[in-house]
C-alpha cells in the first residue's frame, strides 16, 4: 500500500545519558489516526541525541518503504529539529554520521518538514522508545547466559583477518557489525516443482541434502562463527544442522525465521493460484500488504523478520552467525540492510542453498556483502 503523504513521530532516550538506550518510531497516515508502522530497537549504550537521531532514521526509512512522497516529521527533540532544519550545526563526532544518513534519506523524498512538539504529543514514539529499553534487561541476560555457555575456539588468523574488515566507506557506519551468513535451506520437491511452499514441512531431496553438506563444508573453511540460527520447518533446520555440526557450532531455532504463510495457495505453482484467485493474486504481486487467502502478506513477514533481526543484533553483538531461512525471510533481511522498498522482493532471484551475507552496525548502519552465491554447490 503507498501512502503519498505521512507524518513520521520518533523519539529516543537513554537511561543514564549515556546508558541503555532506544528509539521508537510511528508513521501515521495524513490524517494522523491510521498507524502505517511503527519502529522500536534497543541500541545498547547511547546518548539521549544518539537514540533520538535513530529514531529519526528508523522513522524515514519505514516512511521510504511505504512509498510516501511528503513526510512531515514531528518530534519533542528541539536539537534535533534545529540541526535538520539547517539552523543548528552539527558538532558532535557521534551525530555527525547519523545526521548525515538522516538528510540522504530526506533527499529521496519530494518534500520533508520538521516540527517542534511537546513531549505530551509525542507519547506514541515515547512508548516504543521505553519499550525498547526495556527490552535491553532481556537481552543483556540472555546475551550473558550465552557467553558463559560460549566455547572458546581459536581464531583462525586469516578468518579474523576477514571478519575484522571495515564497514564500506560510503556508508558511514562505525562499529563491528552483526554479520548475518544468510543460506537458503536445500532442494525439495516442492522446490523441484515450482510451488508455494510456505508452512509446510516438505523434507529434504537427496540433491538438497548434497546442497546442504556443500554448504557446511564451506561454511566450516570460513570459520569464526558463533552460532547457527535456523527457520523452524524441517528441511531449514537440517540444512542447519549440518552446518552447525561442520563448525562445532550451537544451533538455535528462531520462529520468526519461518518463511511466509501462503495460506490456501500452499503447494500451488504460480498458475494454479492464478487461475484459482485471478484478481487476488495479481493484486499480491504488487502490494505487500495484501496477505495471500488465509496467510500472511509480506508486511508481515516484515515485522517479525525485523523483529527477529534485532534479536539477533542484540544478542550477538559483533559476532558472524548463520542464519538459515527461507526465500522471503532472506529478502527481507537484504531489505531491510539496503534501506530498500519492497519492490526488491518482486525482483531479486535467491537460489536454492545461495549464500548472501548483510551486516547491522550498532549505530544503526548497515549493508549487503553478498548476495546468492552459489559457487561451492
Amino acid at each position: 500500500m503507498t501512502e503519498r503523504e505521512v507524518i513520521v513521530e520518533a523519539d529516543g532516550g537513554s537511561r543514564g545519558n549515556p546508558g541503555p538506550a532506544g528509539y521508537g518510531s510511528v508513521v501515521f497516515a495524513a490524517d494522523h489516526v491510521r498507524v502505517l508502522a511503527e519502529r522500536r530497537e534497543f541500541i545498547g549504550i547511547a546518548t539521549n541525541n544518539v537514540a533520538e537521531y535513530r529514531g529519526l532514521i528508523a522513522g524515514l526509512e519505514a516512511a521510504a518503504e511505504l512509498g510516501a512522497e511528503i513526510v512531515a516529521v514531528r518530534m519533542d527533540s528541539k536539537l534535533v529539529v534545529e540541526q535538520m532544519s539547517g539552523r543548528w550545526k552539527v558538532k558532535h563526532a557521534a551525530m555527525i554520521p547519523l545526521a548525515d544518513r538522516a538528510r540522504r534519506l530526506v533527499a529521496g523524498f519530494e518534500r520533508v518538514s520538521f516540527t517542534w512538539i511537546p513531549r505530551a504529543e509525542n507519547s506514541h514514539a515515547d512508548r516504543l522508545a521505553n519499550e525498547a529499553m526495556d527490552d535491553g534487561t532481556l537481552v543483556d541476560e540472555v546475551r550473558t547466559a550465552r557467553e558463559a555457555e560460549k566455547p572458546k575456539p581459536a581464531a583462525d588468523p586469516v578468518v579474523s583477518a576477514v571478519a575484522a574488515q571495515p564497514a564500506p566507506g560510503w556508508t558511514g557506519a562505525t562499529g563491528r557489525p552483526t554479520r548475518l551468513l544468510l543460506l537458503r535451506h536445500g532442494q525439495t520437491e516442492l522446490s523441484v516443482q515450482r510451488r508455494y511452499s510456505g508452512r509446510g514441512n516438505p523434507p529434504l531431496t537427496e540433491l538438497g541434502r548434497e546442497q546442504s553438506a556443500r554448504a557446511a563444508k564451506m561454511l566450516a573453511a570460513k570459520g569464526d562463527i558463533s552460532a547457527v540460527v535456523t527457520s523452524p520447518l524441517s528441511r531449514a533446520r537440517d540444512t542447519a544442522e549440518a552446518a552447525a555440526t561442520a563448525l562445532g557450532a550451537p544451533l538455535t531455532v528462531m520462529d520468526g525465521l519461518i518463511e511466509t504463510d501462503f495460506g490456501d495457495w500452499e503447494g500451488l505453482s504460480f498458475l494454479e493460484a492464478a487461475e484459482r484467485d485471478p484478481e487476488l493474486h495479481g493484486r499480491w504481486l504488487g502490494d505487500p500488504s495484501l496477505p495471500a487467502p488465509g496467510g500472511e502478506s509480506f508486511d508481515q513477514v516484515r515485522e517479525r523478520v525485523d523483529a527477529a533481526r534485532r534479536d539477533l543484533v542484540g544478542l550477538y553483538p559483533g559476532a558472524n552467525l548463520v542464519v538459515v531461512s527461507h526465500v522471503t525471510p532472506i529478502k527481507t533481511l537484504l531489505q531491510l540492510a539496503l534501506g530498500v522498498g519492497p519492490s526488491l522482493l518482486y525482483r531479486l532471484h535467491l537460489d536454492l542453498a545461495s549464500l548472501s551475507i548483510a551486516e547491522f552496525y550498532p549505530d544503526g548502519g548497515s549493508s549487503v556483502r553478498l548476495v546468492n552465491d552459489t559457487s561451492y554447490l
